[in-house]
């Protein structure tokens, strides 16, 4: 089944034993398609959402962050081209129950391709290198592009911190303005 343009604006359709009949269809064929590791992670992020998608905060769930915090989050499930399932993120803002936050990776091949503060003029300016994190066990990379708002719900625990006050957290907050804001 296809779902058409007409058939979703259908009330009936959203009522259905159909749809979810065919959405369960289509997401085991899903699942079974990817690796063991992708599927993990697919699943992980799921079972997270259906665990915590009614809090209001990561405070009801005893973890209390602030600003300048490295957590590791469950970005949950994604399009190409995004930050998804479970990463590190930097914290920097936090508005209503949300944190406005930097998705991180560790990955090596990534890092490389990123800017650093010592060569901006190369590599990939939607990637930014941060070097070493307290707290963390590998040189991390920033995902300038990928910032957004979550529900602190997502953020599964605190990791690290970078300083405020600092010059590192200065520097990422006026790349990532330059990035959303060219």
């Amino acid at each position: 089944m296809n779902i058409s343009d007409a058939y979703v604006k259908n009330d009936d359709f959203y009522r259905s034993e159909e749809i979810f009949q065919q959405y369960i269809f289509q997401y085991q064929q899903y699942l079974r398609s990817l690796s063991t590791k992708q599927m993990s992670r697919e699943c992980i992020s799921g079972i997270n959402r259906l665990q915590r998608q009614s809090l209001r905060s990561s405070s009801q769930l005893n973890i209390h962050i602030k600003v300048g915090d490295v957590c590791y989050i469950d970005f949950g499930q994604v399009y190409i081209n995004e930050a998804g399932y479970q990463h590190f993120g930097l914290v920097l803002s936090i508005v209503n129950h949300k944190a406005f936050v930097l998705p991180m990776t560790s990955n090596s091949t990534t890092y490389q391709y990123a800017n650093d503060p010592s060569r901006i003029e190369h590599g990939k300016n939607h990637l930014y290198q941060l070097g070493w994190i307290d707290g963390l066990n590998k040189q991390s990379v920033a995902f300038l592009n990928d910032c957004k708002f979550i529900n602190t719900a997502r953020i599964i625990a605190i990791k690290g911190h970078i300083d405020v006050n600092g010059e590192l957290f200065s520097e990422i907050v006026e790349r990532v303005r330059d990035s959303i804001f060219p």
